[in-house]
């Protein structure tokens, strides 16, 4: 019974040891680097900022970022977010993302929600194909309180 128990240890033992010694031996897999499909679009904007100013509560709060397309490939809008729900951004839309051809302007359009009182800063990050860095756009202004109403009583 000992030589069996015996046997039947050096047998397994064997086995783990061959085991170990495969994956020593195994050598690295060579990964060539691929060609990168690279795209070369651009966008360039006017101005990344657009400055609301001091504006009256509940006014307009409609604006946009102008740009152009740059580059020899089309430029593609993936998406397009605002940093709060205040803050909403309009881009035309095709199957979720939007194309521009080189050369070509364009805008997004951000809508602030100026029922809110006070001073604001807000940003709307695009994602598209000219790099793999999002654009961050800023809108920044005051919305005044509205104005008493002094003859009123109280």
């Amino acid at each position: 019974m000992k030589k069996n128990i015996l046997s039947l240890f050096l047998l397994i033992f064997c086995f783990v040891l061959n085991a170990q010694n495969a994956v020593n031996n195994v050598k690295p897999v060579s990964v060539e680097k691929t060609q990168e499909n690279t795209v070369d679009a651009g966008i360039e904007f006017e101005s990344k900022v657009v400055d609301y100013g001091v504006i009256e509560h509940n006014s307009d709060g409609q604006r946009e970022f102008k740009f152009k397309s740059s580059g020899s490939d089309p430029l593609i809008i993936k998406s397009a977010k605002g940093s709060c729900g205040c803050t909403v951004p309009t881009w035309r839309k095709a199957d979720g993302s939007a194309t521009w051809q080189p050369g070509e302007d364009g805008s997004i359009g951000v809508k602030y929600a100026t029922n809110r009182i006070g001073k604001f800063t807000k940003t709307i990050t695009l994602s598209t194909n000219a790099d793999k860095r999002p654009v961050i756009l800023t809108i920044k202004g005051e919305v005044k309180a509205p104005a008493k109403d002094e003859g009123a009583m109280p």
